[in-house]
């Protein structure tokens, strides 16, 4: 197969020769063997066996395998150019009851995997918690639980201590607005809490827990590089009316500000979320000291936007999204508008504060229905997505923002939690059933654009027939 010529003024060379490009995954939505070798329970494997959880009733006890066929993913990598891989570390896999007992097998299991990925030239990127805390933990209050800060240290201590010596690039914690609001909020994740009372806890305790576990990285990884990665949207008012805009300021205080102000030491953003202000009785003595950390970057994640209204029914922050559906945009398969502009606002966000030295590009990608016709996947609106949006980065970076590296979410197609196997996001097609793997389109690309720094001013990409 052949691509339509993609004509852009875009290529590789143009990000500079030390930017950061690689693929990111999760460990519960790749590995699979749920209870293999050792592995104890996490939230997510109980969360998935309750009925009308997850979409279609789909489960992760296998997902894509990865446990058994991460040589072969490996290799796929490789194959694709890319020079960086971030994965996670599963709780369960090395302490199966969440402190304690060490499950050896585990730690061998990641150590096959690191050395591997090193003896390809690829470089590992290690995210230490990925949203699968241990049942057994969520069980004793979970992140609710003050304890949780030391449960999580001795995780960190003991990953550092096991991988630390050949991992440089660390994350502490991926998305915490996202596994703390969807988990202990709203009820649409697991653990399935919800209510405000639970959550103005565990946003403390995280915040506490990420700073916690930095402090470990840097004190037994001197030279390691430490980060956190954190969701964002770009929240825009639907109208200009002060009503509309002031929703639209409580809004981003929420989805965007919640957890990255009080780690650069800004504190929680209580004036434009006042609910915030219950935060304030959890808040002990000498903890304002341990709730910041000089990170060496911030891993920006963002796929899209969000327009707002003023809303007297929804509590907490008396507004609404407006559902993208309704406002006749271009969707992906999760629903999500397409608006490339949206990753150069939240580049120049997060830019804005003078304690972000280093931005990467943790994730970005999008979901499409990609179909399999003649043994190929022909995905070009995905192709165009990661164009575009690559496109806004070089914008902000081109600007002086101090954006370093991207990230494609995701390696394969995956389990994406409640939404189970419906929405693909992967640059390799995966059938579920048979665990096969095709390259798409997108992943044929992105090959080619990693593959070498490219003179012409203008990019011409055409597939090899034979990858």
């Amino acid at each position: 197969m052949k691509f339509t010529p993609q004509h852009t003024a875009l290529n590789r060379e143009l990000f500079g020769p030390d930017f950061n490009w690689g693929v990111s995954t999760a460990a519960f939505q790749i590995e699979g063997a749920h209870d293999a070798d050792g592995k104890g329970q996490s939230v997510w494997d109980n969360f998935t066996e309750k009925k009308g959880k997850i979409l279609n009733d789909d489960h992760a006890r296998h997902a894509c395998d990865f446990y058994n066929r991460y040589e072969e993913d490996i290799d796929l990598i490789k194959k694709l150019n890319i020079p960086n891989f971030r994965f996670s570390i599963s709780w369960t896999r090395l302490l199966p009851d969440g402190t304690g007992t060490i499950n050896q097998a585990g730690i061998d299991y990641y150590n096959r995997v690191i050395d591997y990925c090193l003896e390809q030239g690829i470089e590992p990127w290690v995210t230490i918690y990925h949203w699968d805390l241990p049942l057994v933990l969520e069980q004793k209050g979970g992140w609710a639980n003050r304890d949780v800060i030391a449960w999580f240290g001795e995780f960190t201590t003991l990953c550092a201590q096991s991988f630390g010596d050949r991992v440089k690039y660390w994350m502490v914690m991926n998305e915490p607005v996202v596994f703390t609001g969807a988990g202990y909020f709203f009820g649409i994740h697991a653990p399935g809490r919800s209510g405000i009372r639970s959550f103005t806890s565990v946003i403390h305790h995280v915040v506490l827990s990420i700073v916690a576990g930095a402090k470990i990285l840097r004190k037994l990884l001197p030279d390691a590089q430490i980060g956190n990665t954190f969701s964002c949207s770009l929240v825009e008012p639907l109208t200009d009316k002060p009503r509309d805009v002031a929703a639209a300021v409580r809004v981003d205080a929420l989805i965007n500000r919640l957890f990255i102000e009080p780690l650069l030491g800004l504190g929680y953003p209580v004036k434009d979320l006042p609910v915030l202000k219950g935060i304030q009785k959890y808040i002990l003595p000498g903890d304002e000291d341990n709730m910041k950390f000089d990170f060496d970057f911030i891993g920006v994640q963002n796929y899209t936007r969000e327009i707002v209204k003023y809303s007297f029914f929804t509590p907490y922050v008396s507004a609404s999204i407006v559902k993208a559906e309704n406002r006749k945009v271009e969707l992906t398969a999760m629903r999500w508008e397409i608006h490339p502009p949206a990753i150069y606002h939240m580049i120049k966000k997060f830019a804005a504060y003078p304690q972000v030295k280093n931005i990467i590009i943790t994730e970005n990608g999008s979901a499409f229905p990609d179909e399999v016709t003649d043994g190929e996947v022909n995905d070009p609106k995905r192709l165009q997505y990661l164009q575009d949006y690559l496109t806004q980065v070089l914008k902000a970076k081109n600007e002086g923002c101090n954006v370093n590296g991207y990230f494609v979410w995701t390696l394969t197609d995956n389990f994406e939690w409640a939404e189970g196997y419906h929405p693909r996001f992967g640059l390799i097609h995966v059938d579920h059933t048979t665990q096969k793997r095709i390259i798409k389109t997108s992943g044929k690309w992105f090959a080619e654009f990693l593959k070498r720094p490219i003179k012409q001013q203008e990019l011409t990409l055409e597939a090899r027939s034979g990858m």
